[in-house]
């Protein structure tokens, strides 16, 4: 099984900058062990399980609540039972079509 989980969590009380805080969520998603992609916007992981993946939102929440009065959060998933690696293999699929993407 593969879950792509894309997600934005951050708290809304530190100001214009929350670089240190989203740094903490990724150094923990790195600990686990899961394939991840930083994005601008966002974090995708890719996990075996949905339990995994709402345990690492779970995790993420304990993380930023430790200091924070308030948190914004926006997930989206994308659960398959037939496939896995694909993280990468999505990808890999566009630019199999058109060529190399921007990354």
């Amino acid at each position: 099984m593969s879950v792509l989980l894309e997600f934005s969590m951050f708290p809304t009380d530190k100001g214009k900058s929350v670089s240190n805080e989203v740094s903490r969520v990724i150094e923990m998603i790195r600990e686990r062990g899961v394939p991840y992609k930083l994005t601008a916007m966002g974090t995708i992981i890719e996990t075996q399980s949905m339990q995994e993946a709402l345990n690492i939102v779970q995790k993420a929440y304990d993380l930023l609540s430790e200091d924070s009065t308030r948190i914004y959060s926006s997930l989206k998933f994308d659960a398959r039972s037939d496939k896995d690696n694909r993280l990468s293999g999505k990808i890999q699929s566009v630019e199999d079509k058109i060529g190399g993407v921007s990354k």
